[in-house]
C-alpha cells in the first residue's frame, strides 16, 4: 500500500493558503486529522520576509508536508525567498496569482500578474534556480475582460515555457475592481469544466482545482478529470472533514479521525507553546469548528470563547470544553 501512496500527486489534495487563517497552529491542527495532505501557508510578500524582524518562514517541520506561498513580482526577491524557505524545510514554493484584493495589486502581485504572463514566467525561473523543490503557481481563470479559454491557455503555455509544470487553478475569474476579495470568492460563477479541459489540452502538466469544494465526493468526482483538488474555507470552518481525506483519496486502509482525536492529539502541542508565551485563545481559533453536527458544539465553541482568553488559561480550558460534546 506503501507504494501506492507514492504513485500518488504530493497535489493530490492540499488545504488552500488563506491568509489569517493558515496560520502555523492551523496548519499543525489539520495535521492531526491528515498524514497526506499538503498543506499550504498564508500568502507571505517577498518584501516582508526580507525586510521584517518577524520571522514569517518559521514552522514546525511536524506540520510537512508543507508549501509556502509568496506574493511578489520581483524575480530576484522571490528567488531570494525561495531559498531561504527550501532551507527550512518547506517542500514547494507557490506563486501567487489568484488573489484580487486592492492592496495586493498595488503591491504588483496577485491576480493582476495573469496579464503579466512573461513576468510571471521570469519569476518562475529565478526560483527555479535557487531551489530543488517544486515551484508552482496558483491563479484564476481569468481577470476582468481577459476570461477567455485562449487568454488562460496562452498564459498557462507562457509560464510553461518558463519552466513551470504545476498549476492550482481556481475555478472562478477575479474582478479587479469593483468586488471584495470575499465577493471575487463567491460572484464570479465557477467553471468547472474550463479547468477540466486545460488539464485535457496539457495533459503533460499537473492541474488541480480550487473553488467551492465541500465534500470527500465532489473531491473524488473532480479527481476523475484534474491531479489535484485544493479545498479552502471549508477545510478551516469544518476541519472534521479532513479526517476522512486520507482513507478516501489516498489509502482505503488509512484510520479515520475523529476531532475528539484530533483534539486530543493537540494537547502536547498546546502545552509547548504556551510554555513559550503564546496565548491560548490563538492556539485555539483554528479548532472552533472541530465538531459542526456534533451534540455540544455550540457549548464547546461558546466556552472557549468566553475563557480562552483569560489571564493564564491553559490546556485545561480545552479539556472542560471537550468535556461538554458528545462522544464521537
Amino acid at each position: 500500500m506503501t507504494e501506492q501512496i507514492n504513485h500518488y500527486y504530493r497535489g493530490r489534495f492540499s488545504v488552500a493558503p488563506m491568509l489569517d487563517w493558515t496560520t502555523r497552529h492551523c496548519r499543525y491542527f489539520h495535521r492531526q486529522f491528515t498524514r497526506h495532505a499538503l498543506l499550504y501557508t498564508e500568502m507571505v510578500t517577498a518584501p516582508a520576509i526580507i525586510h521584517a524582524t518577524y520571522d514569517h518562514l518559521a514552522f514546525d517541520c511536524a506540520e510537512n508536508p508543507v508549501a509556502l506561498q509568496l506574493g511578489g513580482s520581483d524575480p530576484q526577491q522571490l528567488a531570494h525567498c525561495a531559498k531561504l524557505a527550501a532551507t527550512r524545510g518547506y517542500q514547494e514554493i507557490n506563486l501567487n496569482v489568484g488573489c484580487p484584493s486592492d492592496r495586493v495589486q498595488n503591491g504588483m502581485f496577485g491576480a493582476c500578474l495573469m496579464a503579466k504572463a512573461d513576468l510571471v514566467g521570469a519569476c518562475v525561473q529565478a526560483m527555479q534556480a535557487e531551489v530543488d523543490i517544486p515551484v508552482t503557481v496558483k491563479t484564476r481563470i481569468g481577470i476582468d475582460e481577459l476570461d477567455s479559454y485562449e487568454f488562460l491557455t496562452d498564459f498557462i503555455a507562457r509560464i510553461q515555457q518558463a519552466g513551470c509544470r504545476e498549476f492550482i487553478v481556481h475555478a472562478r475569474k477575479a474582478w479587479l475592481s469593483g468586488l471584495s476579495p470575499k465577493e471575487n470568492r463567491e460572484i464570479p460563477p465557477l467553471d468547472y469544466a474550463r479547468v477540466y479541459r486545460l488539464k485535457a489540452d496539457f495533459p503533460e502538466l499537473k492541474i488541480a482545482i480550487n473553488g467551492g469544494i465541500k465534500t470527500l465526493e465532489e473531491m473524488q468526482t473532480h479527481l476523475q478529470f484534474v491531479d489535484g483538488v485544493m479545498v479552502g474555507r471549508e477545510a478551516y470552518q469544518n476541519p472534521s472533514l479532513l479526517g476522512g481525506v486520507d482513507r478516501a483519496l489516498f489509502d482505503p486502509n488509512a484510520p479515520l479521525i475523529s476531532a475528539r482525536q484530533a483534539v486530543t492529539a493537540m494537547f502536547p502541542y498546546l502545552e509547548a507553546q504556551l510554555s513559550q508565551g503564546v496565548y491560548l485563545n490563538h492556539l485555539i481559533r483554528p479548532m472552533l469548528g472541530a465538531f459542526q453536527q456534533v451534540k455540544g458544539a455550540r457549548q464547546w465553541r461558546r466556552y472557549l470563547s468566553e475563557n480562552a482568553h483569560k489571564a493564564g488559561a491553559g490546556v485545561e480550558v480545552v479539556e472542560t470544553a471537550l468535556s461538554f460534546v458528545e462522544a464521537t
